[in-house]
């Protein structure tokens, strides 16, 4: 019994939407009695459809002929039997013209083997789709394709730029609206506990009537240098203090972590030949999540020191109670270092001149200094041959740099008093920083501080351990990328060297089977934790390199992109990690332990892991390219 047409084409769309279920779910979507009567019926509806459609697109002749369409004009989606989804997905019959069978004919060739569109040949396809699941698969791949919103035009592959360009907020989710405040009606971990509300809500008032820390123009900059470092063209270099203080705070201790990472980054770039994006975990680290949101000493329980901007670190009820006006010190602080930051970044600081000036005076007659300045040797020889050959080195590229900062997004109420609407773009942007990551501890798929981030455009940063399962890792890239906005996101891997072999690829591979489009660092600190015989926290350089090591070896075996290093370091001649060249050991750890949370490491160590980094870049590009006459000075390497 054939259908009435109305019927049929609302047959047809549950066969479509069933095709794409199957695809998706790898079932069949029909047994084959029901295909074939599908089939019979999807025929018949065709017919229906082109004979009313002859019939009504016959010319009235009224004394002259037919007008003809120039062979240069694209058939419509009527001729080509496309869906347009403008129509709630309804078929357009081809038109029917008895007067060349032959060019028909022809058009239908062309069309069946070069579609207009990824949905052209929807209506001939959809019986095969409901009937073959891989059929279905490619079906509803197409349909995606054709309707799925997109952020860019064209991604481009490895051997081509990446440019997010200028696109729509990435950041809301189709299942529900957005709002800056939308993640209070969400569950909030480790948010602090503050007795006095009125006082607090008066100081986010005050927070959201200040100006912004940093613009938004300046995080897009940052997303579309993270989409190179996603396909090897840049590697990410993110460093700074485990936890910012108010009482460290001083121009001497910024320009010196400052200048550490200017130092790798030179490392960086002469051994992987290519540009270092410069991140710190500065302007803005104050917030440190705990296990326990209580401690207790010889029995008295208090709060945890959860941050200079929320407490502070003396085991007293006064200092520890959560104090709302410490947010407007912290924004204070971020204020000042970001200023002192932009001047040393453009002020002539950082000129690339420069380079055998930024050696740290406790470094100059250590083994990683001594490897340093030859380096930068080279470096001034090169630029003297730059000016000998007429190539000035006056250029703002040689002269300034671009530095970039970041923080965990962990108190949200301040994150919120800071977002602002982007006057350009339309979109919301958290001005206490460019780059924001979630943590282990807060990354919950239905948790409030996911539900703030997705609608915040800024680049964003994800803290994997262990304990992370590849499906979840998708979901959630997925609810914080919905558009798959190449810089968007950058996986942080933290796991230990061992775990990492096992657990990483199957992570690798899942976001890679999504089709997703992610910047995996690796951040070998927090891994490797683990407490001194004296009762001190600390780290070992040694463990830190094998997690390096190991992040690597794995990129090379799945084909992917080792894109960058987060470290927890500082600019001090501190001792706070045991190992390294110039070797810190457990008895060493009394002297210089300044950290006010977990151990950094110094300057010598993070120098010395840049070389070994560098080293390795070196290698891969060598492999990937071809040999290179460029050599590091001798020394450990991953």
């Amino acid at each position: 019994m054939v259908l009435s047409n109305k019927k049929l084409k609302q047959k047809l769309r549950t066969l479509l939407a069933e095709s794409v279920e199957a695809a998706e779910s790898g079932k069949p979507a029909q047994d084959a009695a029901a295909a074939e009567g599908v089939q019979q019926e999807l025929q018949s509806l065709k017919e229906l459809l082109s004979s009313k459609t002859h019939r009504s697109s016959r010319p009235t002749r009224r004394g002259g002929k037919r007008k003809k369409s120039s062979s240069l004009e694209e058939p419509t989606n009527a001729e080509a039997g496309v869906v347009n989804p403008e129509d709630g997905g309804e078929i357009a019959a081809p038109s029917d013209s008895n007067k060349d069978k032959k060019k028909k004919k022809k058009k239908e060739k062309r069309q069946k083997a070069i579609p207009s569109s990824p949905m052209a040949t929807l209506a001939d396809g959809a019986g095969a789709a409901a009937l073959h699941p891989k059929a279905a698969a490619s079906h509803s791949f197409a349909v995606r394709s054709a309707l799925a919103p997109r952020s860019l035009s064209v991604y481009a592959s490895s051997s081509s730029s990446v440019s997010p360009g200028s696109a729509q907020s990435g950041s809301s989710s189709p299942s529900s609206a957005w709002s800056v405040d939308s993640w209070k009606s969400r569950r909030a971990l480790q948010i602090p506990a503050y007795p006095d509300r009125t006082a607090l809500e008066s100081v986010l008032s005050t927070l959201e009537a200040y100006p912004p820390l940093v613009f938004a123009g300046e995080a897009r900059k940052l997303e579309e240098r993270l989409a190179d470092a996603a396909v090897g063209k840049a590697f990410l270099l993110q460093g700074g203090d485990c936890a910012e203080s108010f009482k460290e705070f001083n121009a001497n201790n910024i320009r010196d972590t400052f200048r550490v990472i200017l130092q790798m980054a030179v490392v960086l770039t002469f051994g992987g030949q290519m540009p270092i994006i410069k991140v710190g975990r500065m302007a803005g680290q104050f917030a440190k999540p705990r296990s326990d949101p209580f401690e207790t000493k010889d029995g008295v329980k208090l709060p945890s020191y959860q941050g200079d901007n929320i407490n502070g670190d003396v085991f007293d009820e006064k200092s520890r109670m959560p104090d709302p006006q410490r947010l407007l010190r912290a924004y204070s602080q971020a204020a000042g270092t970001l200023n002192l930051l932009r001047a040393f970044a453009t002020g002539g600081y950082a000129a690339i001149q420069r380079v055998t000036q930024w050696n740290l005076d406790f470094l100059k007659h250590s083994e990683q200094g001594d490897r340093y300045m030859e380096l930068a040797q080279r470096v001034d020889e090169a630029i003297g041959f730059m000016a000998a050959a007429g190539l000035t080195p006056e250029h703002p590229i040689m002269t300034t740099t671009e530095f970039w900062t970041s923080h965990e997004c962990l108190h949200l109420p301040y994150e919120q008093a800071l977002t602002r609407e982007d006057s350009t773009s339309g979109l919301h942007y958290d001005c206490s920083a460019h780059m924001l990551w979630v943590g282990e501890r807060t990354r919950q798929l239905d948790g409030a501080h996911v539900e703030f981030l997705r609608g915040v455009a800024n680049p964003l940063g994800i803290k994997v351990s262990d304990k992370m399962n590849p499906s979840e890792l998708v979901k959630l890239c997925e609810i914080l990328n919905p558009h798959n906005r190449p810089g968007r996101l950058t996986i942080i891997t933290r796991m230990g060297a061992e775990n990492m072999r096992v657990k990483l690829p199957h992570l690798i591979r899942a976001v890679r089977n999504a089709g997703l489009i992610v910047t995996w660092i690796s951040d070998p600190m927090h891994g490797n934790t683990m407490k001194a015989p004296c009762g001190l926290k600390t780290r070992s350089f040694d463990a830190i390199r094998s997690e390096l090591r190991a992040f690597f070896d794995v990129h090379e075996k799945e084909g992917s992109h080792p894109a960058g290093v987060h470290l927890e370091m500082t600019g001090q001649n501190v001792t706070e990690c045991i190992g390294g060249s110039n070797t810190v050991t457990f008895d060493d750890l009394n002297s210089r332990y300044h950290t006010h949370c977990d151990p950094r490491l110094n300057a010598s160590q993070s120098l010395e892991l840049a070389f070994a980094i560098a080293e390795r870049l070196r290698r891969r590009r060598i492999k990937l390219w071809g040999k290179s006459v460029f050599k590091l000075p001798e020394g450990a390497v991953l």
